[in-house]
């Protein structure tokens, strides 16, 4: 954890809300200020925010386990949410929400008993544990005597946490890049401004011992804009997220929201549908990794393969792509949005090669999976809040920079596509099967990038796509979008990336198509 103190940990009431029935325990503002602490943060001010000791956490735990689950865990949570937005020239919405709970799991085999509880007394707790423990019909085994507490390291330092950022500081920035997009163009017409900021404190208790815990940051600032000429309407959108405090939302980021946010929109009035057909497609660095993630990075999380419904539950050590392709999930990359100091099981977050020189090394594994292959986890171990169990998840799944330059790349095409941004995807996670809206891009013609693109579809395999992947950029960009990802009804926040890549042959949906 980044050094703070345990008197600012627990000091004051928080500021976002003056509610009566809103439990007192709510009031506790965790994480006031980081920069310049007398001592780190210890395990006994998260037991104090969630008013529970470790010799209640052990009873709970052996409540679970009582009618002889393999496993058990505790997930407690508090998350502070904060949302404003601008439409229609005015900030018009806004909104705040404080949640608090505990997820509490039992682990029999491969199934799985859950309950929750937002009402942290003791004997709403047990309550909530002696019902997942029905997943089990044994003798009762012991919960754990003594607990060792794992302090893991901080990938998402801030300078100023949320709590001490009022509506009040908040309103200007929606208003300051509400005006730089129509600054940007004459011909913009309507913009859509939103601004977000969530602060979520995490302690994960097992039946093995440990203790672990994080505090998670995050901000996400998002524009869209209608541009209009000679009666053609065109609209498009950007946003920038990051686990980061109020400094995200710098005079920098700003500015690049909304250029961005205008660029892609005012280019579109120049756009053209190519024609359909099967093509060479290139693969812009950055936000372009979602193809990556959707159509092959599902595909590798362990419960798909466990349950046999990946195209990849018999391939790990075969070669699956060239040699130059490597691809990996990260929870250690700083201050990305899919970057975690610890999963949601408390296991610490790690670098993981999922292909390494062509060859399907790993998965990604949550504990159930890693105990079905007799593996460590991976520190991919996800849930959306305490009311879900978690499973496999991508963190930041990226590929690794190959041998080429990005000119070497779009030079070698004759004839094909550059995608920078896509939307609106469809994947069967089992085949790899896949369609995406290309959101932005251009013709590629003779070697160089002509007219942009709009209107048209790519539809392919994953697991082929990976196949047909001949050259591979060194210009590695992470995505810095608002990225999330849904699987099993759960959504988390997650980051892709990619460097500029060549693809032998994609179908694309255009003109005739």
């Amino acid at each position: 954890m980044a050094a703070m103190t345990r008197r600012e940990f627990i000091a004051n009431g928080a500021k976002w809300v003056a509610v009566a029935s809103i439990p007192a325990v709510l009031n506790i503002n965790p994480l006031r200020a980081l920069a310049g602490a007398e001592a780190p943060m210890e395990l006994v001010d998260y037991l104090k925010l969630f008013e529970v000791d470790q010799e209640l956490i052990a009873k709970i735990i052996s409540a679970g386990l009582d009618r002889g689950g393999d496993f058990c865990d505790l997930y407690f949570e508090h998350r502070v949410s904060n949302w404003v937005g601008l439409q229609d020239e005015a900030v018009n919405r806004a909104y705040c929400n404080i949640d608090y709970g505990v997820g509490i799991r039992v682990v029999n085999g491969d199934q799985t008993g859950f309950s929750f509880t937002e009402e942290l007394t003791p004997e709403a707790m047990l309550k909530a544990a002696q019902t997942a423990a029905n997943i089990a019909n044994q003798s009762a085994k012991p919960g754990p005597v003594e607990f060792s507490f794992h302090r893991a390291p901080n990938y998402y330092p801030v300078e100023k946490v949320w709590a001490d950022v009022g509506i009040d500081q908040k309103i200007p920035v929606v208003q300051e890049l509400n005006a730089k997009l129509h600054d940007r163009d004459s011909r913009v017409t309507k913009t859509r401004v939103w601004y977000g900021d969530w602060t979520s404190t995490v302690l994960v208790a097992s039946s093995d011992g440990t203790l672990s815990c994080d505090y998670r940051p995050m901000a996400e600032i998002q524009a869209g804009c209608t541009a209009e000429q000679n009666g053609q309407r065109e609209e498009n959108s950007y946003s920038l997220s990051a686990r980061k405090g109020p400094e995200h939302f710098s005079k920098e980021n700003l500015d690049k929201v909304a250029t961005e946010a205008v660029k892609n929109t005012v280019v579109l009035f120049d756009a053209v549908k190519p024609e359909a057909g099967e093509m060479e497609v290139v693969l812009a660095a950055g936000s372009s990794g979602i193809l990556l993630h959707e159509a092959i990075g599902h595909g590798m999380e362990a419960d798909f393969n466990r349950k046999n419904e990946s195209i990849y539950s018999d391939k790990i050590d075969q070669q699956i792509a060239e040699p130059m392709v490597s691809i990996v999930d990260d929870g250690t990359w700083e201050s990305a949005r899919g970057a975690i100091n610890i999963d949601d099981e408390g296991s610490p977050t790690q670098k993981t090669y999922l292909v390494r020189d062509g060859i399907l090394r790993s998965y990604m594994h949550d504990l159930i999976s890693s105990r079905h292959y007799k593996v460590k986890p991976t520190g991919n171990g996800r849930r959306e809040s305490f009311r879900y169990d978690p499973m496999p998840r991508m963190r930041c799944t990226y590929m690794l920079p190959g041998p080429h330059t990005k000119e070497e790349v779009i030079g070698s095409v004759k004839k094909g596509i550059y995608c920078e941004s896509f939307t609106n995807g469809e994947v069967h996670i089992g085949p790899g099967d896949f369609t995406f809206y290309v959101k932005n891009g251009n013709l590629i013609e003779d070697g160089k990038i002509s007219k942009p693109i709009k209107d048209i579809n790519i539809i392919g395999n994953g697991p082929e796509v990976l196949k047909r992947v001949v050259m591979v950029g060194n210009d590695l960009e992470m995505s810095v979008g608002s990225g999330m990802c849904g699987k099993n009804g759960q959504s988390v926040p997650v980051s892709m990336g990619l460097p500029t890549t060549k693809v032998s042959a994609i179908t694309v949906g255009g003109i005739n198509s």
